[in-house]
């Protein structure tokens, strides 16, 4: 019998607080695989989940937006 660890199902979801974004586009222009760009120019999360082995470019894009409106979170 094998053990199944959390891990194995956990992964990163980015959220962009639209009340904070004001268009920068660094989010997609950075990480044109996770983000898009709305009709205006503000950033939209593509519906795509993120595995913990890119932790650390996640949270680098995330750290690149100048407003801060860019969360990552475990899911």
């Amino acid at each position: 019998m094998t053990e199944s660890t959390t891990d194995e199902k956990q992964c990163l979801r980015f959220s962009i607080d639209t009340d904070l974004c004001v268009g920068h586009g660094r989010c997609y222009t950075l990480a044109p695989n996770w983000f898009d760009t709305d009709d205006i120019g503000y950033g939209q999360v593509k519906d795509v989940a993120i595995g913990l082995d890119e932790r650390g470019a996640a949270e680098d894009v995330a750290a690149a937006c100048p407003e801060g409106a860019i969360r990552l979170d475990l899911s």
